[in-house]
């Protein structure tokens, strides 16, 4: 039986690592990349266990395993990791609502994977309803960037309610980025 629940332990910090390695995109083959998806970021265990302490992380776990995660970063774990630095300075940027992004209590996500061979459950939407529920009552806002060639995660956040609000391109790496977010007052 799948559980949605938030991260409690040094095991779970472990296996959302563990899942993250599976599906860095550097680990797993183009085919696969434009089928199924895949994450970009490698999180340092440090820096990832602090921002469970500060805010725990969604996970779906079977059993012990975790086979998904919705990572929770808060604003303040912005220069924490590298490839994330652009999005949190564009953040400061953009407006919503004729606001300013910064002005609205926010939070980021630092990352969303499913495990292979638990997709098409809507694992990934259960955990964003866990989202919601555990974290609308201090933040109206969630965000976050996918690469546009994450055909996929693209369609699954817009299915559970992102919506598009900038598109930039990364000249370091070269790709195309959309920020998303989601309005927990919609």
């Amino acid at each position: 039986m799948i559980i949605i629940t938030t991260v409690q332990s040094e095991a779970d910090v472990q296996g959302i690592l563990t899942l993250q390695q599976a599906n860095l995109r550097k680990n797993v083959p183009l085919a696969v990349q434009i089928d199924q998806g895949f994450v970009t970021v490698e999180h340092d265990p440090a820096v990832l266990t602090r921002m469970n302490q500060a805010a725990p992380s969604i996970i779906a776990k079977d059993g012990e395993t975790v086979v998904g995660y919705c990572l929770t970063m808060l604003p303040e774990f912005g220069t924490d990791v590298p490839e994330l630095v652009p999005l949190f300075t564009l953040i400061n940027t953009l407006d919503y609502n004729g606001k300013p992004l910064s002005d609205y209590p926010y939070y980021v996500m630092g990352q969303v994977c499913v495990a292979d061979g638990y997709r098409g459950q809507r694992l990934f939407d259960r955990m964003y309803q866990h989202h919601r529920a555990v974290y609308s009552d201090r933040y109206r806002l969630l965000i976050t960037d996918i690469s546009a060639n994450n055909v996929r995660s693209l369609r699954a956040h817009a299915r559970v309610g992102f919506e598009p609000l900038h598109e930039f391109h990364d000249p370091v790496i070269g790709e195309t980025w959309v920020v998303v977010l989601w309005d927990f007052q919609q």
